[in-house]
């Protein structure tokens, strides 16, 4: 236990250092971690050997619940609304574009099955939002006209598409059609949605209303209820990964008390979740089977960024008033992730007569993908005049607290003040309020936790909102 132990701290602590070594130059998380589990894989100089599709799956499964949650978490309504209706379109109408071209691709010019292309194509139509948003991030791209919103939204909406795509053509090949596919899309989408929208509304109205009293708990609550939307969708035969991003949107942007302390957390949660995710399944590629798919790899990889992505992104962008610039600059940035690889592994997992090394072929399609176009995101952004100073890509997101105007007001507690002779641990202060001082008489007491509030006190508070303080 104890040498299992040390070696997962080592191999966290590997990947903290690494992503600070080489987040400055843009390089992506995924192509880390990934590069990192594949050097102690088998293949590598730590001789693990890894091939258990099953449980990397379910890991993979886990993983994603988390990165999809705070994909939806983090996303600022404020910001999306403008650019809502081509993003919902470029997640929907583009990952099932995407997807049949390359299907198209892999039939009549890599001559695979019908089924077994178009399944490639669905297991890789999708974006990686933690690539795209590393490379933003790490370089501080402030892009115009609200396309890092664009980016973000597409990105994080469309791997339940990809799910769903991936889903319906197993289902296919298993049973040979035997399924009622549209019943299946219709019940993937309708439980996804209904139970996804039911529990974020419960779960702010009791956020709202309940004091849970140690803070620590409002996390645990949150953690419950996007495990339970997830496995409650799938037992219904919905879409887990659309029910979660949907209590990820609406609880990111709903007032709730000690929503930074949530911010901080998930941000966290979804770091540790993409670390053990990426690295799993970098142990589970074997570099020595590189060789024999990177044809047809390399391949796939080009079709969908030169053919696949553009005609989806031009296509669907057409009917919206975008510049050329910036559709030429989304269409460049799809960068293929972690969801892509997982989905193979269920590929793998559960198609039975598969004629080609998928898994392989997928993972290298990621890697190729991340390393290309994700190194050259940069420069394009900066080429095509689409970087400007004045505003921040930290704005897209929901926990961006660097603009807040900071104020500082008194409140003098009276004998109908609710938190006369309560401890500050014991008032529920608003999020975002700090107790800076308080006056008492000719003395200012500096202030902790059990600090009690007494008649005729005066609390200078520091804060962005006082709408809930009892003046």
């Amino acid at each position: 236990m104890i040498p299992i132990l040390i070696f997962i701290a080592v191999v966290l602590l590997l990947c903290v250092f690494s992503s600070k070594l080489l987040y400055r130059f843009g390089i992506p998380a995924l192509l880390i971690f990934l590069i990192l589990g594949m050097l102690f894989g088998s293949d590598g100089f730590g001789g693990i050997y890894f091939d258990n599709f099953e449980l990397a799956e379910q890991i993979g499964s886990f993983g994603l619940i988390f990165i999809m949650f705070y994909g939806g978490f983090g996303t600022s309504w404020k910001a999306a609304k403008p650019v809502l209706a081509p993003s919902i379109w470029l997640a929907t109408a583009g990952v099932i574009i995407t997807a049949l071209l390359t299907g198209w691709f892999c039939y009549f010019i890599l001559k695979t099955t019908l089924l077994e292309g178009l399944l490639v194509g669905a297991v890789i139509a999708s974006t990686d939002a933690a690539s795209v948003f590393s490379i933003l991030r790490s370089r501080k791209l402030n892009l115009k006209g609200g396309l890092a919103s664009m980016l973000e939204v597409e990105s994080g909406s469309n791997d339940p598409i990809a799910y769903m795509l991936t889903i319906t053509i197993l289902s296919m090949m298993s049973v040979s059609g035997q399924v009622n596919i549209a019943a299946m899309i219709i019940m993937q989408i309708v439980f996804g949605l209904g139970i996804g929208f039911a529990l974020a509304l419960i779960s702010t109205a009791i956020l709202k209303r309940i004091n849970f009293e140690i803070e620590g708990l409002y996390t645990i609550y949150v953690v419950a209820i996007v495990v339970l939307g997830y496995a409650l969708s799938q037992l219904v035969g919905g879409n887990g990964y659309l029910c979660v991003y949907v209590i990820g949107i609406i609880l990111g942007n709903t007032k709730l008390k000690h929503k930074r302390t949530l911010v901080h957390f998930f941000d966290g949660i979804s770091w540790i979740m993409q670390m053990v995710l990426f690295f799993v399944l970098g142990l589970l590629a074997y570099p020595s089977h590189i060789p024999a798919i990177i044809g047809p790899a390399v391949l796939i990889a080009l079709f969908m960024m030169f053919v696949a992505r553009p005609a989806a992104v031009f296509g669907i962008l057409s009917f919206f008033k975008i510049p050329f610039k910036e559709k030429l600059f989304v269409s460049w940035v799809g960068l293929r992730g972690a969801a892509a690889i997982v989905f193979a592994i269920m590929a793998i997992t559960q198609a039975s007569a598969l004629k080609n090394d998928v898994f392989h072929i997928v993972f290298f399609v990621a890697l190729f993908s991340v390393a290309v176009q994700g190194t050259l995101t940069p420069l394009f952004a900066k080429k095509l005049g689409l970087v400007e100073k004045d505003n921040s890509v930290f704005k897209t997101f929901t926990d961006y607290q660097d603009e807040a105007e900071m104020h500082l007001i008194e409140v003098t507690i009276d004998l109908k003040n609710p938190w006369n002779g309560r401890t500050l641990t014991e008032i529920d202060i608003p999020e975002g309020v700090l107790v800076v001082m308080v006056k008492r008489g000719r003395k200012n007491i500096t202030p902790n936790g059990s600090t009690v509030l007494l008649t005729g006190d005066t609390l200078v508070l520091s804060g962005d909102n006082f709408d809930e303080i009892p003046l």
